[in-house]
């Protein structure tokens, strides 16, 4: 005899309940400064834009970047490694990479993308300048969590948070400049990994993961014009879901900070394996030693 079918009042029930428990692991996310490192010319005139779990300050001269049609990246930076980040050379070039990579893939939607030898529209830089490490520890916990359930309660579709001790956290500042230097768009964003995000059995886990959401994040701000925060998320256009999957990027400029891992990245994130062992960095990838230089 089959089981019989749950009620409506119990399906609410759950789903009711269901919001409140995410409700909380959202609030008990860790929390990420709105640090300033003195690489952006100007300050002024900026104003608070958050998004669910992201804080930011920010403005953007909307005419001018929608007018503005190619783009370059210069090369994430950390302005003070060792004071700023518990994190070894190539842990570092992960993140920074990370960033790099998702600007150039977001700005792409709308921008020709060109090498740092062509002249450009607008010129993005952004400087790391907060990093809290993950707990690899409590993430490999947690995956034995999940693994537990999945063997314990096939198919039962129960959520397995992250144990919230040892969450990271990450913090950037970053600017886009015409082709005299002046400031058409700045953001200074902070984020803190939240129990739901996917954790990583590495310290620079949640940091690579979020450097990878303040690159849609800042991408998507020059690419619209506005804030990136608070509309209705867009469907991923053709072009994104290909780089997802590890093919060649619209522009060969991106080549620079190499490919997605695609698939093997998503397994690779699902059980939690290091970013290294999954991401081959940028191409000809070596750790930069020439981090600690902020260029005005």
């Amino acid at each position: 005899m089959a089981p019989p079918a749950p009620s409506p009042r119990r399906s609410a029930d759950f789903t009711c309940c269901t919001a409140v428990v995410l409700s909380g692991l959202l609030s008990g996310c860790a929390t990420a400064p709105l640090n300033r490192a003195g690489s952006l010319h100007d300050y002024a005139d900026l104003r608070p834009s958050d998004g669910l779990v992201t804080r930011s300050l920010l403005k953007v001269s909307r005419e001018d970047v929608l007018a503005a049609k190619t783009v370059r990246i210069v090369p994430t930076a950390f302005p003070d490694p060792e004071g700023i980040a518990p994190l070894t050379a190539i842990q570092r070039s992960l993140v920074t990479n990370a960033a790099d990579r998702t600007l150039c893939y977001g700005l792409s939607e709308r921008f020709r993308v060109v090498s740092a030898a062509e002249p450009a529209d607008l010129t993005v830089r952004a400087v790391i300048t907060h990093v809290t490490p993950t707990n690899a520890v409590a993430v490999g916990l947690s995956k034995g969590a999940f693994v537990a359930k999945t063997v314990l309660l096939p198919g039962v579709p129960v959520p397995i948070p992250r144990i919230p001790i040892g969450l990271g956290s990450l913090s950037l500042e970053a600017e886009a400049t015409d082709d005299r230097g002046n400031q058409k768009a700045a953001m200074i964003w902070g984020r803190g990994a939240t129990a739901l995000d996917p954790g990583r059995v590495a310290e620079e886990g949640d940091a690579y993961g979020l450097a990878a959401s303040f690159g849609d994040d800042f991408s998507k701000m020059l690419v619209i014009g506005k804030t990136p925060f608070g509309g209705l998320p867009s469907a991923p256009s053709a072009n994104a879901l290909m780089a997802a999957l590890g093919e060649a990027p619209k522009y060969p400029a991106c080549e620079a900070f190499g490919r997605l891992p695609g698939l093997v990245g998503l397994i690779g994130d699902g059980i939690g394996l290091p970013p290294g062992w999954t991401d081959k960095g940028a191409k000809h990838h070596s750790p930069r030693t020439d981090q600690g230089t902020v260029t005005q």
